[in-house]
């Protein structure tokens, strides 16, 4: 299918919410500003994932305006994209830009404008659109053009002129269309699985004591760029010895040592989608027993939350799984002490797991390596207090990733001191379960020596 079709379909989509909500409408959706990383060099550039989702456009400067109007019990869309205007001296120095001239035909899109006229075309666009869809609050800058717009609008009252009377967040209908994937979708995401697996066996086959953690993370930056990644999809995670028992460590100069752990999170973008996939293996390319415990049990339990990913089951259940088994592990090993706790449920229930196992073990997987969309279900009656966890189906995709970190504590045998194991993989969701596009990377102990004593 062209592109250009896919991205009209969704721009329909999205109208056909907002004629179905208020019987249609204008919505604003500009793109990511450009950000200065300090005097005189940008950071790179990436688009917002809400503007190239209905686009498909990756240059700076750009909104797009929809225009939905009802005809009889119909809606018509008319959209505009505003972008930068051709400039030969900037092009020069930045790039090729497209264009408004060639967007229409590039895009498949009605209308396009420079963006040099956005304000004044808005103005125009505006009138008597009695309702708006934006983003609420999104930034003062936001906000102050919003105004300016409203004001012009207003201006015009004499001669009958309206500005809209009801504004609605857009990313609301937006992040409920992008919770769901499609099959276009889900082969990107596919082949970025693939590319960050490679990138994970080949840092993997690359360790041995001695090396630092940059090291690795420059082996798994190679295989992104040289399988055609345009980036990574966020921080990569490269941490060794006590350093893998920190959530969100950064790739540091710390030295991999023989008989520690080293835990990678890492994952390519491609084509404006993550994948994200973490493996815990030993420096030296062998378990040792406390390590390889440890390891098994988080195994376990992810091999329990991929059992309830299936649809019909609540977003919580696969959590839930997975807590029962690495509870059970944690009072088996003796890290946490049965006769204390008296009962593997009274364990979960006061939450005596979470000093080892903080955080959940899914999120949705999508532009964003932490996706949108809601994670829990509209409340059904008014006697509800609290909405219900999300109902898991077809075609939405998430991460499955329980893990263990075991910090020194005078409560704790010594031999588990500074082991923290993850292992993540990223699931579709199909009508009988779910498949795992990331297991092209070895997950069970025994492969992962194999795979390191091969080198």
């Amino acid at each position: 299918m062209n592109n250009n079709v896919i991205y009209q379909q969704r721009r329909n989509a999205l109208a056909k919410k907002i004629f179905e909500n208020t019987g249609g409408g204008i919505a604003i959706i500009s793109t990511a500003p450009e950000l200065a990383r300090n005097r005189d060099s940008e950071f790179p550039y990436r688009h917002d994932s809400d503007f190239f989702y209905l686009t498909g456009f990756e240059e700076p400067g750009a909104t797009l305006v929809m225009q939905v109007t009802a005809s009889g019990n119909q809606f018509q869309l008319a959209s505009h994209l505003f972008c930068r205007p051709k400039d030969l001296e900037r092009e020069i120095w930045d790039g090729i830009r497209l264009g408004p001239e060639a967007a229409p035909k590039a895009l498949g899109i009605e209308f396009a404008h420079s963006n040099q006229d956005l304000d004044q075309e808005l103005a125009k666009l505006l009138a008597d659109q009695h309702a708006m869809y934006i983003r609420l609050a999104e930034s003062a800058e936001a906000d102050r053009r919003l105004r300016h717009w409203m004001k012009e609008v207003r201006s015009q009252a004499r001669s009958g002129v309206n500005p809209p009377s009801a504004f609605h967040d857009v990313e609301a209908l937006i992040h409920e269309m992008r919770l769901f994937k499609n099959a276009h979708e889900i082969d990107i995401m596919r082949r970025a699985a693939v590319i960050s697996a490679r990138a994970h066996i080949r840092a993997m086959q690359a360790c041995k004591p001695g090396m630092r953690e940059y090291q690795l993370e420059a082996e798994l930056l190679h295989e992104f760029r040289n399988s055609g990644a345009q980036s990574v999809a966020y921080n990569s995670i490269v941490a060794g010895g006590a350093n893998s028992c920190i959530l969100h460590y950064r790739a540091g100069a710390q030295e991999l040592r023989s008989g520690e752990l080293c835990l990678i999170d890492a994952g390519c973008e491609l084509d404006g989608y993550a994948s994200d996939i973490t493996r815990t293996f030993p420096v030296n390319g062998k378990f040792t027993g406390p390590q390889r415990a440890l390891y098994d049990i988080t195994l376990a339990a992810q091999e329990a939350a991929i059992a309830k990913t299936k649809p019909g089951n609540t977003f919580m259940e696969p959590h839930e799984a997975a807590v029962m088994v690495l509870t059970q592990g944690l009072l088996d090993e003796k890290i946490l002490k049965l006769s204390e706790l008296g009962s593997l449920e009274n364990a979960i229930e006061t939450g005596a797991y979470r000093r080892f196992y903080m955080h959940r073990t899914s999120h949705w997987l999508g532009m964003d390596v932490h996706d949108v969309g809601s994670y829990r279900e509209t409340l059904q009656e008014k006697s509800e207090t609290e909405k219900p966890w999300r109902i898991l189906k077809a075609g939405m995709v998430l991460t499955i990733e329980p893990g263990l970190y075991i910090r020194p504590a005078e409560d704790v045998d010594e031999e588990f001191w500074n082991i923290g194991i993850r292992i993540e993989d990223d699931a579709v969701l199909n009508d009988s379960g779910c498949e795992l596009i990331s297991r092209g990377v070895p997950v069970k102990a025994d492969e992962i020596e194999a795979l390191m004593q091969s080198r």
